[in-house]
């Protein structure tokens, strides 16, 4: 992939905490639903959606990550 100048607002790059996340999916997206729990209640932060072949990346990304982390901090529980 070529070089990509990304632009982002201030308060895109803090970020949302998100301690849940339901996944739902269709014929033609995924759905990651994040959220926030904090009971009695909880609310949606962010819900990202992606074609099938896009969630594919990023699970084998995260798989990949994980494994990085593991080898430097040891298993996550």
């Amino acid at each position: 992939m070529a070089d990509l100048n990304i632009n982002a607002q201030p308060d895109m790059l803090r970020g949302h905490y998100a301690n849940m996340m339901q996944v739902a999916h269709g014929r033609e997206e995924f759905i990651l639903d994040f959220l926030f729990a904090h009971p009695p209640q909880g609310e949606l932060v962010s819900r990202v959606v992606v074609s099938p072949s896009h969630v594919k990346r990023i699970l084998a990304a995260l798989q990949d990550n994980i494994a990085k982390y593991e080898q430097q901090f040891g298993p996550i529980v």
